[in-house]
């Protein structure tokens, strides 16, 4: 990247409402994160000139697509304004992102609103669940299971077992540490969640199998909630910074990685039969942002915010980022390197399992909590002196992948 992008600033709602319990829906999250980041970054909505909209399933839960447009229908202030949605199933609001940052360093605009939004407690979870199934391939997963994505992610579960040998402890303890850090986060949806004594064990009552491989605590929480973050250019961010008097650290994406591979699980699995990471693409997506952002190595930064839908995701995250060897993902969690005041702490917000997942709004927020670790705003999930944070966001069993380094 030759000129960073700039993020202004940002606004999540809380990810614990449940918005059809006061007669709304995905709409009025829409309104409700779109002004208020425009107030939380003290912009008049003139100042918007693009809008991106991540969302996976609104076809799906509320019948609701073309939202795009449903920013101008509930924020009048921004009608007339050019909008698209953009649809990568988890990572949907990070592509909303790449191509806001596209348009900025094109010199389309210099001022871009990015919105993901996604509502899931209108529905019961079996429909819900069924619903998140169009993000794999329908019918050809060869997969018999009950719960797609849970046996998904317990599939990989059994694979790092066999190609390097796992013990499945350490899966219940990166989600006890996901829920310990979410009981800071005053938006995250488990944050007066209770555990009773032994709850991160394997213990069938407790913690009951999902599919196999996959305990109930080691799932992410999937809710209802938005996100929206301002992109601008380093000129427009110049001017709005001296207009206001800021003299202290913003937020700038300094590099970003994007790759993709097929639907389907078990092709990605057999491709890398012979590489050294399970998912080869994931590995280059992060090194892609690395190098765009010139960073070395995962040494140099201070935090991650990843992708956790289930504690298994995590856990490939680790050896991917470079955390340790491939298959060796253990070691950063036993020697607490991934809790905050550890060496390099991961999901200081709580993660997709402690904060929530939103899907079409995850990308989006993860750029937003980076943004405030870098600028020391993230209050008690702050880790402390914290300069350069990384994101990874994944759509399906990793077949759409978007990693952003965000930094000071």
């Amino acid at each position: 990247m030759n000129k960073p992008v700039h993020i202004i600033g940002g606004y999540q709602t809380d990810f614990a409402r449940v918005w059809s319990r006061e007669d709304m829906d995905i709409s009025d999250m829409i309104r409700d994160a779109s002004l208020g980041a425009l107030a939380a970054c003290d912009l008049e909505a003139s100042a918007i000139q693009s809008i991106h909209v991540g969302n996976a399933f609104a076809e799906a839960q509320r019948q609701q697509g073309h939202l795009g447009a449903m920013v101008s229908q509930v924020v009048p202030e921004l009608w007339g304004v050019p909008a698209m949605r953009h649809e990568g199933a988890c990572a949907s609001s990070s592509l909303a992102a790449l191509t806001a940052m596209a348009e900025i360093e094109a010199g389309r605009y210099d001022c871009v609103l990015v919105l993901g939004a996604e509502e899931f407690k209108n529905l019961p979870g079996d429909q819900a669940s069924q619903n998140q199934n169009s993000a794999a391939w329908r019918d050809r997963e060869d997969i018999d299971c009950r719960f797609m994505w849970p046996a998904v992610f317990g599939l990989l579960a059994d694979e790092y077992e066999q190609r390097y040998g796992l013990d499945r402890q350490v899966l219940n303890r990166i989600s006890e540490i996901n829920y310990s850090h979410a009981k800071r986060n005053p938006k995250a949806q488990t944050r007066r969640w209770e555990f009773a004594e032994g709850s991160f064990r394997d213990d069938d009552a407790l913690n009951p199998v999902i599919e196999p491989g996959v305990r109930r605590l080691h799932c992410g929480q999937i809710t209802d909630g938005a996100c929206a973050i301002v992109l601008a250019s380093p000129e427009f961010a110049a001017e709005y910074r001296k207009s206001r008097g800021l003299n202290g650290a913003d937020a700038k994406i300094k590099g970003w990685g994007h790759r993709n591979a097929g639907l389907r699980y078990k092709d990605k699995v057999e491709r890398s039969r012979d590489a050294p990471f399970v998912f080869p693409h994931v590995r280059e997506a992060i090194l892609d942002a690395f190098s765009r952002a010139d960073i070395s190595d995962v040494s140099q930064i201070d935090g991650i915010e990843t992708h956790d839908c289930f504690s298994m995701t995590e856990y490939m995250a680790i050896d991917h980022f470079g955390l340790t060897a491939a298959g060796e993902s253990y070691k950063a969690v036993e020697n607490g390197s991934i809790e905050l005041g550890g060496t390099l702490p991961i999901n200081p917000s709580g993660g997709l399992i402690g904060c929530g997942h939103p899907v079409g709004a995850t990308g989006a927020r993860m750029l937003f909590d980076a943004a405030r670790q870098v600028t020391h705003s993230a209050e008690d999930c702050q880790v402390d002196g914290a300069t350069t944070f990384a994101t990874l966001n994944i759509g399906g069993s990793c077949a759409t992948v978007c990693s952003f380094i965000v930094a000071a």
